[in-house]
């Protein structure tokens, strides 16, 4: 994994060449990626440093997401509005990331796990539309500190009783637990998810942030709560069992909510940030669920969420780029002026709902089986956000792109080839991953 770091490392002599440094980001994902062949065990660990599937898997996504948030982030270049700055918050978060996921250590995880949140502030800060980003950066901010300092007096006293801080080698009783110490360590993760009712920092730092970090909130930021759940069920699984029923009552709730929430939103970037919400509540269900299912289907569908997020977050900037409005009211009618892009919105609002053969289809069946068979009474609320799902992805597609176009808009500019190519690639790994799933059934 050191090999990856210097990588990163080398990147800071390029932080005035907006290419190079993009290019580079595509290099080190096509090395991670095709260089590493990781099943089910830690490898080419360094003492505090090791790589399984899991993480295999999430640090590919943050390599390819970094690549495409550059390419998104294209005005930046053009206007240069701090480019040199740009990339240097690019290069701090992709190393905490790095770090996050393939970290042994506990502690060391968590330093990095908290690191990450600086780089997205000043996204957010630096390069938002309004100044209610302000406000934004502070929910985000103060909702994941308020969450995280419990966990790190869980991690003392996990040194204390078990004497070591690494993943695979803690071991605690259930008389060494009790329900303070479980809080303090789920709660960060939930909350990082984020957990329906603890979700009001998402909308609001999705819609003030640029189009970089609405992708990197959407792609990784969230999946870190699912990396971290996955990693403490290793020792807490056992005793967990007699409060999982909590989180997933909450979740599958709040996503039958949410999911209602999104039918009233008139914000393009809000309805895409619920739906993630509602999504990331059946990856808590599958998580609690301690299954094999349901953690298998947590890690293909944070992977397939990861991709189509992303693409429907820059589908949104596209237009916002060119009638400077993220309103349903203003952006109507896009299937004349841009008929073209039509095609990748109806395919991307497809597999938001998990249309077939995306990896959200693919990660929806196991969390569905997992969490029917925990118990069968939930079956109803499971079919309802299903259902609910579909309407909200409908609802999205047909508002931006029937009706009449707005007459206020003089004039458009049409869409460019680095955009095309920026939607589809989310669009092909999302729709063809899944023939290679086998591999990440390899991770339990």
């Amino acid at each position: 994994m050191m090999k990856y770091l210097f990588m990163l490392m080398l990147l800071i002599p390029l932080f005035n060449n907006y290419w190079l440094s993009m290019w580079a980001y595509m290099i080190m994902f096509l090395m991670f990626v095709f260089f590493n062949n990781y099943y089910n065990f830690i490898c080419s660990s360094g003492g505090l440093l090791g790589v399984d599937i899991l993480s295999y898997s999430l640090i590919g996504l943050s390599y390819f997401i970094l690549f495409l948030m550059m390419m998104a982030s294209y005005k930046i270049y053009k206007d240069k509005d701090n480019l040199w700055m740009f990339l240097f918050v690019m290069f701090l978060l992709m190393t905490s990331l790095l770090l996050t996921f393939s970290s042994l250590n506990m502690l060391v995880f968590y330093i990095s796990f908290e690191s990450s949140l600086i780089p997205t502030l000043f996204l957010i800060f630096g390069w938002g539309y309004q100044p209610e980003r302000i406000i934004a950066g502070y929910y985000l901010l103060f909702y994941t500190l308020f969450a995280s300092l419990p966990l790190l007096l869980g991690i003392f006293y996990i040194m204390q009783v078990s004497d070591s801080l690494d993943f695979w080698l803690i071991f605690m009783d259930n008389c060494e637990m009790n329900f303070y110490f479980y809080l303090s360590m789920v709660l960060a993760f939930l909350f990082k998810m984020p957990i329906p009712f603890f979700h009001f920092w998402l909308p609001k730092a999705h819609v003030e942030a640029p189009i970089s970090g609405s992708m990197i909130l959407a792609a990784i930021l969230l999946k870190m709560g699912g990396y971290g759940l996955i990693r403490i069920y290793m020792f807490l699984g056992k005793y967990s069992i007699n409060y999982d029923f909590i989180w997933v009552c909450l979740s599958l709730w709040g996503s039958l909510i949410v999911s209602f929430l999104c039918m009233f939103q008139i914000d393009i970037k809000s309805i895409i940030a619920y739906s993630s919400v509602a999504h990331m509540s059946l990856v808590i269900c599958g998580i609690m669920t301690n299954s094999y299912y349901g953690f298998l289907g947590s890690l293909i569908m944070m992977i397939g969420h990861g991709f189509c997020s992303s693409g429907l977050f820059c589908l949104a900037n596209i237009i916002y780029e060119r009638s400077f409005s993220r309103s349903l009211f203003i952006n109507k009618g896009y299937l004349l002026s841009m008929p073209s892009l039509s095609m990748f919105w109806f395919m991307l609002c497809s597999n938001n709902m998990s249309s077939p053969p995306s990896l959200n289809l693919l990660g929806e069946i196991y969390l569905i089986n997992s969490i029917i068979s925990w118990d069968y009474m939930t079956f109803m609320f499971l079919g309802v956000a299903s259902f609910m799902s579909c309407c909200y992805s409908i609802y999205l597609f047909s508002m931006t792109q029937h009706g009449y176009l707005y007459s206020g808009l003089s004039f458009f500019n049409s869409i460019n080839v680095r955009e095309y190519l920026l939607i589809m690639l989310h669009f092909i790994p999302l729709n063809f991953m899944f023939l290679k799933f086998d591999l990440f059934s390899c991770f339990l």
